[in-house]
């Protein structure tokens, strides 16, 4: 069998992995750090659970298809329960919005806030629903390489909407300023401001009100974990603790991936660790893109993030909480185009042991905090500790939870740690931002120019930021090798 060598083991190279695992290669994937799942990692500590990285699940569609390519169902990996209320967001003392998990809940909800509104969202929603169809079925599942993968008679009638952004669809009906920021909220998922990204990405909407938010028991790192199983009972070796130092070449093909501890020879090398750190591990005449072309890229946020045990529960807040307390775009502006640490940033507090009593110990509770902020930040301690005293003042005021005194644990996550962690380009938390002029074709692309068997999946490439997009991209990506290298495909067994 043809050896595979993966390097890092996030979402994007778990779900590759499978897919050639599955099609009859050798696959050994190689992790930097202590365990398996990239950003998706687990923190315990004092009898804590955490989530290290994501904590939305959304699109629970795709990751019922991922499964389905190897006759398989999400429920033999994890239990999902839908949240509700999906999540809350405040703005102001005691003034919050509970978002519904069904969209006439959600209807109802507007069209008391603002008269009239209800019948702009039902419409909203319905085209949001066509252009996730769209999205899912005609584009996200193609590589990138012509644009021609973008055309169709759907997609053309939709052109106009790659012209126009959200905030203007959003904004020429919907007046509240609060229910503006949520309905141009799920956006933040795709790494860009609203104004900067383009209409059709309000299929993001339907991802929310229409499919709902739902938790994984154990937290996301339980999806890491199943899949890592998938991937074990399809044949896929993991190895822990490797870091990748070299990719060595001979002519016009990798063979062989050199790590600090080994070396492993490959037929094919397919990296899901941090696109441009991988051209490191190459010599500069190898690379498809230089220093100056990420520098000069749109990267989504990177984020300061907080684990924290508290000693009691806290029962005012919910699951997810969105603090939009003070102007969002202000802080975009500081996250985009000044790069500057925010004066008065949005946040958001996740307590997921609310619905996951298991994350704790009883009678206590699970805090994950995180602000998004700048990529090429300097952090340090001393600034983590003061936003997220922040974050405790702003609780206080907005809820009436003092937490202070119930603090019995706590670490945080900045800037440098992505960079050191993940080797993560100028430390950013979720990859490319989804702009137009940062779209399918004008993404990184997943093959390596000057080696023929180097291959590249994860965020910064097709199709973007986000755990489900992070499956499709490993998915793209091993149909695009069985294609040019054997014309075979990842699910043929199943076909």
């Amino acid at each position: 069998m043809k050896q595979v060598i993966i390097i890092g083991s996030g979402f994007s190279s778990l779900a590759c992995a499978c897919y050639m695992a599955n099609a009859g290669y050798s696959v050994t994937v190689l992790e930097k750090n202590e365990q398996i799942g990239g950003r998706a990692s687990l923190l315990e500590a004092e009898g804590f659970r955490f989530d290290m990285g994501p904590s939305w699940y959304w699109m629970p569609d795709i990751f019922e298809r991922f499964f389905a390519d190897f006759n398989r169902r999400v429920s033999d990996y994890y239990t999902l329960e839908k949240l509700s209320p999906a999540y809350r967001v405040y703005f102001g003392q005691d003034d919050y919005v509970d978002i519904d998990d069904n969209p006439e809940g959600i209807i109802n909800t507007f069209e008391q806030i603002e008269k009239g509104s209800g019948a702009h969202l039902r419409d909203f929603m319905t085209k949001a629903q066509s252009n996730y169809k769209i999205a899912m079925t005609d584009l996200v599942y193609n590589p990138g390489k012509s644009l021609l993968e973008l055309v169709s008679l759907e997609t053309a009638t939709r052109l106009p909407l790659f012209f126009k952004n959200i905030s203007q669809t959003v904004r020429r009906n919907i007046k509240n300023p609060k229910l503006r920021s949520i309905l141009e909220f799920p956006v933040l998922f795709l790494g860009a401001k609203p104004s900067d990204t383009p209409a059709f990405y309000n299929f993001m909407n339907h991802a929310d009100f229409g499919l709902g938010t739902w938790y994984p028991k154990g937290g996301f790192n339980a999806v890491a974990k199943g899949i890592h199983r998938l991937a074990e009972e399809l044949g896929v070796q993991f190895l822990i603790n490797e870091e990748v130092v070299s990719i060595e070449y001979d002519g016009d093909r990798a063979k062989s991936v050199l790590t600090k501890n080994s070396t492993f020879q490959a037929d094919i090398v397919i990296s899901g660790a941090d696109y441009a750190h991988t051209e490191t591990l190459l010599d500069s005449s190898l690379r498809n893109y230089s220093e100056s072309y990420w520098q000069k890229k749109t990267f989504a946020p990177s984020s300061f993030l907080y684990y924290v045990g508290f000693n009691r529960k806290v029962p005012k807040l919910q699951h997810h909480n969105l603090f939009f307390d003070t102007d969002f775009e202000d802080h975009a502006r500081e996250i985009y185009d000044t790069g500057t640490l925010p004066k008065k940033p949005l946040f958001y507090a996740n307590f997921s042991s609310k619905t996951d009593a298991t994350l704790c110990p009883e009678g206590h509770e699970v805090g994950f905090f995180l602000i998004p902020v700048a990529v090429d930040l300097q952090d340090s301690q001393e600034i983590h500790d003061r936003y997220f005293e922040l974050i405790l003042e702003r609780i206080k005021t907005n809820t009436g939870e003092d937490l202070r005194d119930a603090i019995v644990f706590k670490k945080s996550f900045g800037v440098q740690d992505f960079r050191e962690r993940y080797h993560s380009c100028r430390g950013n938390a979720y990859g490319l931002a989804n702009t137009l002029l940062q779209t399918s074709v004008l993404r990184p692309q997943i093959n390596n120019r000057k080696l023929g068997n180097l291959f590249y999946t994860g965020q910064l490439t097709v199709p973007g930021p986000g755990v489900p997009p992070a499956l499709i991209s490993g998915k793209v990506v091993a149909e695009y090798i069985l294609k040019t290298e054997n014309n075979k495909s990842p699910t043929a067994q199943y076909e």
